[in-house]
């Protein structure tokens, strides 16, 4: 058994609506459950450690350095280096730490959407990606995980609950174009029954290529951050959450110490292995701010895009609420605004993802 298969013919409605058309009922939903709680971000203590609860603004190495020794065993290896004069050798002195060579994964510690992630394969290529970001930019150096499937597990548990649970599982796939021998990669993009509907998230990929050919039966993989604002297609795998699978999350979450709400990306050999809780690393853990990502499975209505959303959120209130009784508090609506301000300062000084 494989992942689900790709269908590209269609897209579900909303798919690629604005997000201000598509998330305002959710902020409004927000609002008005924050009202209820004499609290506009209470959700944000949800995960009380983090910065913002893992809202907006927070390091992702900070969330996986809060992992102890079985967690840790599950992380994909990392280290965080400023971008400076003596990037390039901070690069390399970190790669050595980890035991790994090119390629590596280089993306920035503060960040979401997959914005500004580079596959660095050279030495020559990290020193003509490093300049594209702004001096002093904390940025992560992880091992490139070569299990073949990417999957999003969302995990929530409350906190007077031993164990938690797994209510989101999506497969995350590459849009990949397919030479024929003949046809430009532009004409490949615009043939393609999905791709020509959004030509504005591919045919950047391409930019001075557009006129390649690609030889026939040869790929060509159009981007390797898997996030569905940039073009990813996502498969939901809901079907395939197991006991093996649940058991094996909840001893790796449970060692990070008050994680209630959010998201795991990780690389899986196969979704047979997966479900025996066997050979993944995870890549990434999101908080607060964080999607059950199978809500942008093309299959997915509307009607249960939303009630998927509503029902997150409100966990994150309820937990939010649990642990301010436990003594913890909210980051506060001006806390809260200046990490959002913050995240969208470095978001808009990232290079374009691969």
């Amino acid at each position: 058994m494989t992942a689900p298969a790709a269908d590209h013919k269609t897209l579900s409605l909303f798919e690629f609506w604005p997000d201000s058309i598509f998330y305002t009922p959710i902020v409004i939903y927000w609002f008005l459950m924050g009202l209820r709680y004499r609290d506009l971000t209470i959700s944000t203590a949800a995960n009380p450690r983090i910065e913002t609860g893992g809202l907006c603004g927070e390091s992702k190495s900070s969330i996986l350095d809060m992992a102890g020794p079985t967690a840790q065993k599950a992380i994909a290896p990392y280290r965080v280096i400023h971008n400076g004069a003596n990037a390039v050798q901070d690069v390399l002195d970190a790669m050595k730490a980890i035991d790994v060579d090119f390629p590596v994964v280089l993306k920035p510690d503060i960040g979401c959407n997959g914005t500004g992630v580079k596959l660095i394969t050279s030495l020559e290529m990290l020193r003509e990606v490093l300049p594209l970001f702004p001096a002093g930019t904390a940025l992560m150096v992880q091992k490139l995980i070569s299990q073949p499937l990417e999957v999003g597990i969302f995990f929530i548990r409350h906190p007077d609950e031993p164990v938690g649970r797994i209510t989101s599982l999506t497969y995350k796939e590459s849009p990949v174009l397919k030479g024929d021998g003949r046809s430009t990669l532009q004409e490949l993009i615009m043939a393609d029954p999905r791709m020509r509907q959004v030509p504005q998230l591919y045919l950047p990929r391409i930019k001075g290529r557009e006129n390649d050919i690609l030889p026939a039966g040869e790929t060509l993989s159009l981007l390797f951050a898997g996030n569905h604002c940039k073009g990813s297609i996502f498969r939901d795998g809901r079907p395939d959450i197991t006991p093996a699978l649940t058991d094996r999350i909840n001893a790796i979450m449970l060692d990070i110490p008050d994680f209630h709400f959010g998201r795991i990306d990780l690389k899986v050999a196969s979704p047979e292995a997966m479900k025996r809780g066997e050979d993944f690393q995870i890549i990434e853990i999101n908080g607060v701010g964080s999607e059950a990502i199978h809500i942008w499975d093309r299959r997915t209505t509307l009607v249960e895009a939303y009630r998927t959303q509503f029902y997150h959120y409100r966990q994150t209130f309820l937990i939010g609420a649990a642990k301010k009784k436990q003594g913890w508090k909210s980051s506060g609506v001006f806390g809260t605004l200046r990490s959002w301000l913050k995240q969208r300062r470095l978001l808009a000084s990232y290079p374009t993802n691969d």
